[in-house]
């Protein structure tokens, strides 16, 4: 495999045929950094430490950021004593932190991941390569650990249960919606809306990327147990019903036709299951024997039709967000594109 270069503040960077990014010369701590590693924490004092010294062992030269979520631990002097950028969001939610995050840091290559440890550090090195080498806006970290863990049953059947109810709605193109570890162009993050609040993120950016037809990639990374002192975050039903519950807002807001299509289609079948047998007999007789039920026939009928036209509506609304979006996504110019008009200059 041949090294891939990436320009930052015009500092080639080049990335290995082995595990490690190694950059040509250290970046300047005032500038833009080339790889962003961004941790969103929640009272991680017994993993992020660790966490941190694995990306600059297996990113160096990266630049490691680190969100405090309100955490009542000492999370944020774990994090500074490993040389980490810690800010501060008190926003509960892994949505607005991520919203934040993608705000206010500046890169060429983003790494997110969780502080927990459950993801391995060395295997970033892979996600950037994949991104980079096939100039992609995202790679996501397809996790192989739980579908095995036996300990995260719930949770690996409901993961399989939002795949392929997200491939339903949105298409083929990822097996693992819900990992927290993926790689990021500059274009993606900074045309990314982040409006989710809470876990439900990982699946709007799926969705993001979905709609937006973007060069996307999945590697398979594995997906460990929380270490002894960690406690997860995660309710297994709570956060499904969340992330089941933004799956059909973002149904609505992207793909508004389909989502009142099924709704019309219900309403339009009631009216029809109810209705023939009234029509059939006014046919024979002339008399409507069950006024009432002809009344809810005739309403449903009117809930379908209009159902359709607010769906036909808000279709064109999403066409023409769906425009917006690509466009603050074209405004910014790929690494490697950038890289070769100054080689030209």
């Amino acid at each position: 495999m041949e090294a891939v270069a990436l320009e930052c503040q015009g500092a080639p960077v080049e990335m290995s045929a082995g595990r490690r990014w190694r950059p040509a010369i250290e970046p300047s701590p005032s500038s833009e950094s080339c790889i962003a590693v961004l941790l969103p924490c929640l009272n991680e004092e017994a993993t992020i430490g660790v966490v941190v010294a694995g990306f600059q062992e297996s990113l160096p030269g990266c630049v490691v950021h680190v969100y405090d979520n309100a955490s009542t631990d000492d999370t944020t002097h774990a994090a500074t004593a490993t040389g980490a950028v810690v800010r501060y969001e008190s926003s509960p939610g892994k949505g607005g932190v991520v919203r934040r995050m993608f705000a206010e840091v500046e890169a060429e290559v983003y790494v997110i991941a969780d502080g927990d440890g459950t993801y391995d550090p060395a295997q970033a090195a892979v996600l950037v390569e994949r991104l980079v080498s096939g100039g992609l806006d995202m790679v996501v970290g397809a996790r192989i650990g739980i579908r095995q863990d036996a300990g995260r049953a719930g949770h690996a059947v409901g993961n399989r249960l939002f795949n392929r109810l997200y491939r339903w709605m949105f298409g083929t193109g990822f097996t693992d919606i819900l990992s927290g570890y993926r790689a990021f162009s500059r274009r993606f993050v900074k045309s990314f809306p982040a409006v989710s609040t809470g876990f439900e993120v990982e699946t709007e950016m799926s969705v993001h990327a979905s709609q937006l037809r973007l060069p996307v990639a999945e590697v398979e990374v594995s997906y460990g147990a929380r270490p002894d002192g960690s406690v997860s975050k995660l309710r297994t039903v709570a956060d499904g019903t969340n992330i089941l519950r933004a799956m059909l807002v973002l149904m609505k807001e992207n793909r508004p036709m389909a989502f009142f299509g099924w709704v019309a289609g219900v309403f339009f079948t009631t009216a029809l299951v109810l209705g023939v047998p009234l029509t059939v007999t006014f046919v024979q007789t002339g008399l409507v024997p069950r006024l009432p039920t002809a009344v809810l026939a005739t309403g449903l009928a009117l809930m379908g039709l209009l159902s359709a036209a607010v769906g036909l509506i808000l279709e064109s609304l999403a066409k023409g967000r769906l425009e917006a979006k690509r466009l603050a996504y074209l405004r910014y110019q790929p690494a490697h594109l950038r890289k070769d008009d100054s080689a030209e200059e």
